[in-house]
């Protein structure tokens, strides 16, 4: 039966934040934008800005003020109470800050302009203590803490008016804002949506369980792949996308929709966990699959898991109602070879025989072998375009 629906009226469920400024006040703020002083942004900052702009951060409508991201370091919420796991803040070396300006322009690494910033709020950055308290480490084995030790000595916040969002040539028509997803999700009559977050190629488990989840709740089922910055080593987007593509327009229903989001992941585990849950609420979502160890970055300098299997399963149930998202574990599904069919681990007797592939074996037995992946793991159009992309090297 299907659950009745878990929408709430949460900061992230309302009105989307827009800070995108169009029409005769846009080509007015472009001839003021050449005269401020210029802030270049990173890539990492490009998405949080962008993120920032549609609403996806909702409800920021900046970067981080000092009040908030040390509200959010210490207890994981803005300074007015609302939760919010992850700082999303705009970092500075010390020498390039501008001298006595009131506005600056931030620019892409092509120089373009993007938006500009009243300069409100300069305060210091201490990297080692957004580490330590926000992903529980300042191991530089974690990707996101060896980065941050790199960001600058300042922080950066202010009104920000947003002129020309990052401009795209790829999967155009799947790089929906929220306010799309919205739509088109409404259109589909639902009140219910669960959102599947990946930065992996599906496989057919990953296909089963969706596919379950969305019967489970009744409801809509938003495939939103991460494709901004992830693990490095990760699948490349090009690759992953055409495997979404192929996936959805040949083995899932009206019901789906596959949309991409343009976030810069931090690999933060627990806390990630819920800020990808809000983010989704912001895009439509009331229910949020989560797996084990979810956005995980690996073992430590120790060999050790970062995080444990089931943290962030548990973090985001504890804060389910003040978000308004429902957690949805992502469970075990194997393959039974004999039955020809899948089935989740929990529910299949001890002794009976079961299929999996790693993902080394992918790597090494297969892709590397130039070997097709076997049609239990993965569809065919999925294999295909995961040996055009990864050449053998070695049969």
């Amino acid at each position: 039966m299907a659950e009745k629906s878990n929408l709430l009226i949460t900061p992230y469920g309302g009105e989307l934040i827009n800070l995108v400024v169009d029409g005769d006040a846009r080509e007015e703020l472009i001839k003021k934008a050449g005269t401020f002083p210029t802030v270049r942004l990173t890539p990492r900052q490009m998405h949080d800005l962008e993120l920032l702009a549609v609403g996806g951060f909702s409800p920021l409508d900046r970067f981080m003020g000092q009040d908030d991201y040390q509200s959010v370091l210490d207890n994981m919420t803005l300074a007015d109470g609302t939760v919010w796991p992850i700082p999303v803040t705009l970092t500075i070396d010390k020498e390039d800050l501008p001298d006595q300006a009131d506005w600056v322009t931030l620019r892409d690494v092509h120089n373009q302009i993007i938006a500009v910033m009243r300069l409100e709020e300069i305060f210091r950055f201490n990297w080692k203590d957004e580490a330590q308290k926000v992903y529980g480490t300042t191991d530089l084995k974690h990707p996101i803490v060896s980065e941050m030790a790199g960001w600058g000595d300042l922080c950066l916040s202010g009104e920000l008016k947003v002129v020309n969002l990052p401009a795209y040539d790829d999967f155009v028509e799947l790089r929906l804002t929220p306010a799309e997803t919205r739509a088109k999700l409404e259109e589909m009559g639902n009140a219910n949506v669960v959102a599947f977050q990946t930065r992996n190629p599906m496989h057919r488990v990953h296909e089963e369980l969706t596919k379950r989840a969305s019967k489970q709740i009744g409801g809509s089922l938003l495939i939103h792949p991460v494709v901004g910055m992830t693990k490095p080593g990760d699948v490349d987007h090009y690759t992953r996308v055409r495997i979404y593509k192929a996936l959805v327009d040949n083995y899932y229903d009206n019901d789906t929709l596959l949309s991409l989001l343009p976030l810069a992941m931090r690999m933060g585990g627990p806390r990630e966990a819920v800020w990808h849950a809000i983010i989704r609420r912001n895009y439509g979502a009331n229910h949020f699959i989560v797996g084990r160890d979810h956005a995980g970055p690996g073992n430590d300098s120790e060999g050790k898991p970062f995080y444990g299997p089931y943290d962030a399963q548990e973090l985001l149930k504890s804060v389910e109602k003040q978000v308004g998202v429902k957690m949805v574990p992502f469970e075990l599904v194997v393959y039974l070879p004999d039955e020809d069919r899948y089935e989740l681990a929990s529910e299949v007797p001890e002794g009976t025989k079961v299929a999996q592939i790693s993902g080394t074996q992918v790597r090494d037995d297969y892709l590397a072998k130039g070997i097709a992946l076997p049609e239990w793991f993965t569809r065919k159009e999925s294999a295909q375009i995961l040996l055009d992309s990864y050449p053998p090297r070695h049969k």
